[in-house]
């Protein structure tokens, strides 16, 4: 596919004027110590779960990787912290699934395995193995292993780095971009000539001005470069701007068909700290063990960015944070389009997990829905060009035929629709509920 390289994005359909509420942005990443405990769920990622490679009562060292499966579709995982296998019991994560999980007492010593080495990477299929090894998902909130978007070989032209971060709260992409640039464009670089892709396009909404400036620097200093073949693309900052469809029609004019992906295209988009940690982790071989996590809301003493290992408690992140201002009404893990709502502060920090946020009483308040009164806006701010009140009408009449018509699930659940609603419909919850009819349908074929 031939194109040039776009001076201003291209034009997509819909989203919703959001507050940014970027509190955190320009405060450096503070680093959690070590915790003393760790819960490690076998299933932080899109598609299979993963099983224990160890049992109670062993010795484990950070890095070391603790389950694994065969299918192609999982990611492996890998000890957080040094210590010791204290239990292997069920947990339910914030969907309401219930999985096994790997607890581990640390020793406080975080000794790091000592089996670890930089990968081996003299060919794509090496790299690809080495990704799967590194237990790498998709770090912006999606959790879709790695290796498995990256297995397209020959199919890709354009690297798209997704930097938009456009939910509120949210700013562990920018932090970083500012912190760890140079990780970033050796990630792009890697990738750019291990996948032989042709272009690459930062993408970064323009609310950010100072990581355009610091990665245009970068990008236009870099020898490696010398076509100018990685540039930063500033898109317009307006929700959902950073979901994988809206970012590809933004950044090259193509639309992803209905039920196809970005590789059908000829792009591949990779989340900012992803492309990063792929750099580390060529250089070190240590493989995915940490995640940058945004706390903030109003029901948080000292909102901030924390850089924490992976399985600690979010109660001992949020007290790291000085604990609650005030008791919190509402917990989300993810921003506040997307995110899921949480029933208390016990649950683990996951792979995919870029923030956590707390409200209390006042911001937590959801206004009581009234009847529909055709306005249009839930259309008119659709990404995907659906009729959320169409769908939540065949949801209630539970008519699975009309909403497979209507075309259900090709919805992202961005809530677009419902937080541009003046009646304050409960769109989001419909179409879920309508998304779980068509499955059950489905299986029953």
């Amino acid at each position: 596919m031939e194109w040039t390289f776009p001076k201003r994005p291209f034009r997509t359909h819909g989203g919703a004027r959001v507050p940014h509420h970027k509190h955190t942005s320009q405060i450096p990443t503070a680093v959690l110590p070590a915790p003393k405990q760790v819960t490690l769920p076998m299933q932080q990622h899109i598609g299979a779960p993963c099983q224990p490679l160890v049992k109670k009562g062993d010795h484990v060292y950070l890095g070391q990787k603790i389950a694994d499966s065969d299918a192609f579709v999982s990611a492996p995982i890998h000890a957080s912290v040094s210590g010791t296998v204290s239990a292997i019991q069920p947990v339910m994560l914030p969907g309401g699934q219930v999985c096994d999980a790997v607890v581990i007492d640390s020793d406080g010593l975080m000794e790091p395995d000592p089996a670890i080495c930089p990968p081996v990477v003299d060919s794509p299929e090496q790299f690809l193995a080495a990704v799967r090894e590194s237990g790498l998902v998709g770090l912006g909130g999606a959790g879709f292993p790695a290796h498995s978007k990256l297995n397209a070989l020959g199919k890709i032209d354009t690297l798209i780095v997704n930097a938009a971060e456009c939910e509120p709260y949210v700013t562990a992409d920018h932090r970083e971009a500012l912190e760890n640039s140079g990780s970033v464009l050796d990630g792009v670089y890697a990738v750019k000539k291990i996948l032989g892709v042709e272009r690459v396009l930062i993408a970064v909404e323009n609310n950010k001005p100072d990581v355009i400036e610091i990665l245009s620097k970068i990008a236009e200093d870099d020898q490696r470069d010398p076509e100018n073949h990685v540039r930063v693309l500033a898109l317009k900052s307006r929700y959902p701007q950073g979901a994988e469809k809206v970012l590809v029609q933004a950044c090259t004019g193509r639309r992803i068909p209905t039920g196809k992906l970005p590789a059908d295209v000829g792009c591949l988009v990779m989340n900012i700290t992803s492309i990063a940690f792929l750099a580390d982790y060529l250089r070190t071989g240590m493989p995915l063990v940490k995640k940058r996590v945004t706390i903030d809301g109003s029901a948080i003493k000292e909102p901030k960015n924390v850089l924490v290992p992976i399985g600690t408690r979010i109660a001992q992140v949020i007290e790291f944070c000085g604990g609650y201002a005030q008791p919190p009404r509402k917990l989300l893990m993810g921003g506040p389009m997307m995110g899921l709502a949480l029933t208390d502060d016990s649950l683990p920090i996951l792979k995919q997990n870029n923030a956590v946020l707390a409200f209390w009483e006042a911001d937590a308040q959801l206004p009581e829905p009234t009847a529909c009164i055709r306005c249009g806006r839930c259309v008119e701010s659709c990404p995907m060009l659906l009729v959320p009140t169409l769908l939540e009408q065949y949801t209630e009449q539970k008519d699975v035929e009309s909403l497979e018509k209507r075309g259900i699930m090709t919805c992202m659940e961005c809530g677009s629709c419902a937080y541009n609603c003046p009646a304050n419909r409960r769109l989001v919850q419909a179409i879920r509920l309508g998304k779980s009819y068509v499955k059950q349908a489905g299986g029953k074929r």
